[in-house]
């Protein structure tokens, strides 16, 4: 039994995750697009459970499984096999680890694989190819256990009932309330788990902290069931009215569009109420489908909101390692235009003509039909390539990409430099107190005049300046060099003010910052031009991203950048996000940030540095 409008739920709950990834700084909550499709699963999977007691009077457990395995594992495959041959169209570092990411997708144990690496969605510039997985990981765990937990209170239920029709309410009763403990339970554990954290990833992953939302929609499955609705529901169904139901439907699905603009990944709020707001409107929005359903008995869907429904759960799992190779080859809106056609045509080839012939069943082509004799040969042979393909790419792929090696050596460079610099301020400490007992002087002041700040240059950078860190040392005059991965305007901050504390600051400040820009980010930097001491002068030098927009917070930092000399004259641009937009060389085959490696970058970059310090020399100091 088909339930009409369930297909304006699931198609919701796509729409929010493909506005999320492809427009991810303007939507900035689309992600809560998984919500919607774990409370309609959790929905649809317990009330057919329900459906299945009431009409046999048992569960049965393999079958659930078997039904589930042949829904969910074929178009898994086929995404993985069909994706990676489109590697090979960008760089080698687009693979790092992929056979590690493969069997974590397979295994479905993508979200404690990305917990354990690190990995989010918010700060990878080039992100797992099958990070989306994670959904399917948290889904698959939560069938498994429910599973379980309908198969075992079905048997006791059936064992302890003497009359079968206190089995089926029983049944329901025992669901219900495993389920609000559930969801009660995962919800608690995300609140509480959401305390003190700035990467919020270990409880978004985390198939405990974010399962709550199955659970709410199996308690909604419980109380109206499908076929086998509770006597209150069938009341509250009778008196309904089609016009009430399509307004609810109307305000939840602008509520969620809603949060889908609000809400923020990295923002305590999302995890302490958020991510429930956006269950209960998802909850809310089903149960309104499902009056609608029967209050509409002489309406159709509209066939092409059917079909999305139908291919929803393929695209989703075609479309974002789709979109990360397509954004790194052309536009964003290209990128998202591409994918959003390729995902839906292979995904119909999946849900439509492999997945029944898989499962033995015909596949119905417009007016021919197809069976497994006839697309085994060419199956089999297709699939072959591909798993040798496949096979060949995860033989190929580093272990770590150019990046990470370029970031990790420039670091070990930049230990031993602080171990060195280190040891001189020790030394100095000793020798210049005595040196002035001798001559009957008192100790130099902590921070000294203008004209006795050190001289030379001091660059304070994020992962760009750390991977070219090397040749900016040896290119740049009397330059010292401190250089950090995903440092922001305000840890940049820090360092700075630390170097002033211990006189370490030179007369010459660079801040390279800002392709990690946060959303504080004008009334970050304005802290550190006021809070710079006198008699220096500081060359801000503008971020680069090939993929930023401009709305992206390192856009609008770089504008606000550049009209900071009208008003400081102590103040520098050194503009590399101009001057790097005209050399896309520079950046082939990379990630459109960082050049680490590629020593048209390194000369590029230090070119810039140096003409800003050779047009400070006119400048005023502070």
């Amino acid at each position: 039994m088909r339930i009409k409008w369930f297909s304006l739920v699931r198609v919701t709950g796509l729409a929010l995750v493909l506005l999320y990834h492809f427009f991810q700084t303007k939507f900035t909550g689309g992600f809560i697009g998984v919500d919607v499709f774990f409370a309609f699963s959790g929905f649809l999977i317990t009330a057919l459970m329900v459906d299945e007691f009431g009409r046999s009077g048992d569960f049965k457990l393999l079958a659930f499984y078997r039904r589930r395995f042949y829904r969910i594992v074929p178009p898994l495959f086929l995404a993985v096999l069909l994706v990676i041959p489109l590697t090979f169209l960008v760089g080698h570092d687009f693979v790092t680890n992929i056979g590690r990411q493969i069997a974590a997708a397979l295994g479905f144990t993508t979200n404690y694989f990305e917990i354990a690496t690190g990995g989010s969605y918010e700060n990878k510039f080039i992100p797992h190819l099958f990070v989306h997985t994670w959904s399917l990981a948290v889904e698959m765990h939560f069938y498994i256990l429910w599973g379980l937990v309908a198969f075992s209170g079905a048997k006791l239920i059936k064992r302890l009932t003497k009359k079968a029709e206190r089995a089926l309410p029983r049944f329901r009763a025992f669901l219900g309330i495993l389920a609000f403990l559930l969801a009660s339970g995962s919800f608690a554990a995300m609140y509480v788990g959401a305390a003190g954290l700035t990467d919020f990833s270990r409880v978004y992953f985390s198939s405990v902290t974010h399962s709550f939302p199955f659970f709410v929609g199996s308690l909604l499955g419980v109380l109206s069931g499908i076929k086998y609705p509770l006597p209150l529901f069938k009341s509250i169904m009778a008196h309904g009215n089609k016009y009430v139901a399509s307004a609810m439907m109307y305000l939840s699905f602008v509520g969620l569009v809603s949060l889908g603009y609000w809400l923020k990944f990295d923002q305590l709020l999302t995890y302490r109420g958020g991510l429930l707001v956006a269950t209960l409107l998802a909850g809310l929005m089903i149960y309104s489908a499902r009056i609608l359903h029967d209050k509409t008995p002489n309406t159709a869907e509209l066939r092409w909101i059917t079909f999305l429904a139908d291919v929803s759960y393929s695209v989703y799992l075609f479309h974002w390692p789709l979109y990360v190779i397509f954004s790194h080859l052309m536009k964003n809106w290209q990128a998202a235009l591409l994918t959003t056609v390729l995902s839906i045509l292979l995904s119909a080839l999946s849900y439509y003509i492999l997945e029944p012939v898989i499962a033995g069943k015909p596949a119905h082509v417009f007016s021919h039909t197809l069976n497994w004799h006839q697309l085994q040969a060419p199956i089999i042979v297709v699939g072959l390539a591909l798993v040798g393909v496949t096979g060949y790419v995860v033989k190929d792929a580093p272990q770590l990409s150019s990046l990470e090696q370029n970031l990790w050596i420039s670091g070990i460079y930049q230990d031993v430099d602080k171990v060195a610099a280190t040891h001189d301020m020790a030394l100095a400490a000793t020798t210049k107190p005595q040196a002035a007992a001798v001559k009957g002087q008192p100790a130099p002041a902590q921070r000294p005049a203008p004209t006795d700040l050190p001289k030379g240059v001091s660059i304070i950078g994020d992962s760009v300046t750390l991977g070219t860190r090397r040749y900016l040392g040896e290119h740049v005059a009397d330059s010292a060099i401190d250089a950090e991965g995903d440092r922001t305007m305000d840890l940049a901050y820090k360092v700075m003010m630390e170097q002033q504390k211990n006189n370490l600051l030179r007369q010459y400040v660079v801040i390279c910052i800002g392709t990690n820009a946060l959303d504080d980010y004008a009334e970050q930097t304005m802290k550190l031009v006021n809070d710079l001491a006198p008699g220096h002068k500081l060359i801000l030098m503008t971020p680069y991203n090939a993929q930023a927009g401009a709305d992206w917070n390192s856009t609008r930092l770089g504008d606000l950048e550049r009209t900071l000399p009208n008003k400081y004259k102590f103040i520098t641009i050194a503009d590399w996000g101009k001057i790097a937009a005209q050399h896309p060389e520079v950046f082939e085959g990379t990630d459109g940030v960082h050049f680490g490696g590629i020593e048209a970058g390194d000369i590029l970059y230090a070119k810039v540095v140096n003409q800003a310090l050779a047009a400070a020399k006119h400048t005023p100091a502070k």
